[in-house]
């Protein structure tokens, strides 16, 4: 299988592998709260989940202890690696939280899964270098009546010229992205400070967005290629022409992108109806606002 940006590819695994050796019990509340938030469930007992693009594992993590069925897979080994460290550390011999390495773009494959009553991914598809087919995939991987939950790149006037910046970054060696970094996170503090905000502080409380880290988020955000983007619009036409209808999104404050894009959210859900009450989908009744 061949895909755009393929030969230069960001090592997404390497960076949560150095940020899940720090993960701490506070990061893995935030996450949960941060898919209950999303999902607008407290638990997930008797559902399906599947991760697409797991990453760290963080989500994969909290969506088991919310008490669903995982499924987590990444085109990535350390990814994977990560998942299954992750797993094994807090969950050891769980029959319930399969992790393998996959790629949403390979259509046997992702036939071989099966439909899911939640099919979760985070920031990833936008980085497949094929976006929309990406997302037309993880919709076929959604149970009748199912959640399909999204995040993607919201499109901004400058989004071509991060294009050009990831596709350089990927291409020099690590010193240099460390350079690339500081000089980011300069211009960044300066900004916030500019505009009376406290730099110091908004990354101390970074952990507070859904577990993560700013520093190995700065390393994704400015490596990330493949990348591509979409307006919010965009995305909600392609996904309900699919069959699905929107439950509910947020959405990012349009900008420039002066210092890069942030995503926005959609949970969608399948129209399909369940063929019967022991297929387990989510019901809408249960997720909605």
């Amino acid at each position: 299988m061949k895909s755009r940006g393929r030969d230069r590819r960001f090592k997404f695994g390497q960076n949560w592998l150095q940020f899940v050796a720090h993960l701490d019990a506070r990061q893995i509340t935030e996450a949960k709260e941060s898919l209950s938030r999303l999902l607008r469930r407290d638990e997930l007992e008797g559902l399906s989940f599947l991760d697409i693009g797991c990453g760290s594992g963080l989500f994969s993590l909290a969506a088991r202890k919310m008490g669903a069925r995982v499924r987590s897979f990444d085109f990535d080994p350390d990814s994977v690696e990560c998942t299954q460290a992750l797993r094994d550390r807090y969950s050891p011999g769980d029959p319930h939280w399969l992790v393998e390495c996959g790629s949403i773009l390979d259509s046997a494959y992702a036939e071989r899964l099966g439909q899911f009553d939640i099919v979760y991914s985070w920031g990833v598809l936008h980085h497949t270098g094929a976006m929309w087919t990406a997302v037309d995939r993880a919709a076929d991987l959604v149970a009748p009546s199912g959640i399909l939950a999204i995040a993607l790149y919201r499109k901004t006037p400058l989004c071509w010229a991060w294009h050009i910046e990831k596709r350089a970054y990927v291409s020099v060696p690590p010193f240099a992205q460390s350079i690339l970094r500081g000089a980011y996170k300069t211009a960044f503090f300066a900004g916030m400070a500019a505009s009376g905000r406290n730099p110091f502080r908004y990354v101390r409380d970074y952990r507070s967005n859904r577990g993560m880290d700013w520093h190995h988020d700065v390393h994704d955000w400015l490596g990330g290629y493949p990348y591509e983007s979409a307006s919010a619009a965009a995305v909600k036409s392609h996904v309900t022409q699919l069959g699905f209808q929107v439950v509910r999104t947020f959405e990012r404050a349009p900008g420039v992108g002066l210092f890069g894009t942030g995503c926005d959210e959609f949970v969608f859900q399948a129209e399909r109806p369940a063929l019967s009450s022991k297929q387990g989908a989510v019901a809408l009744r249960d997720v909605g606002p």
